[in-house]
């Protein structure tokens, strides 16, 4: 079985993205990666990852804009998905994993843990 590889881009990438890739990473059958766009991102969306990811997740509207004026070529034939989540939440906040997991389920199925122990830590 081949892996979809996913890329999740907010502009930072240092708390919505990074918290969709963790929520993704044990999940069968993807590979994910996350970036931000800003030059001070803590990992920077580059053409590269463009070419590698098959399906792109950004976190507002505005990120999608900036996706296509910079990666215009290399975005053809990838699916560009806006998620639509305000830069509002901290890496891992509860809030934020509900909503990411709201939202990307119906495009990736539900996310697969490892290691939740119930205990809220």
């Amino acid at each position: 079985m081949t892996e979809r590889r996913i890329l999740f881009v907010c502009e930072g990438n240092l708390h919505r993205s990074p918290t969709a890739e963790h929520l993704y990473s044990q999940t069968p059958g993807l590979s994910v990666q996350s970036a931000g766009l800003s030059p001070s991102a803590r990992k920077q969306v580059t053409e590269e990852l463009v070419e590698w990811s098959e399906v792109i997740f950004v976190m507002e509207k505005r990120l999608r804009r900036m996706m296509q004026r910079r990666f215009d070529s290399a975005l053809a034939g990838k699916s560009l998905v806006c998620l639509e989540i305000p830069d509002d939440f901290q890496f891992q906040q509860p809030e934020l994993l509900i909503i990411l997991t709201d939202r990307l389920t119906p495009h990736l199925g539900p996310p697969q843990s490892s290691g939740r122990d119930g205990k809220g830590e």
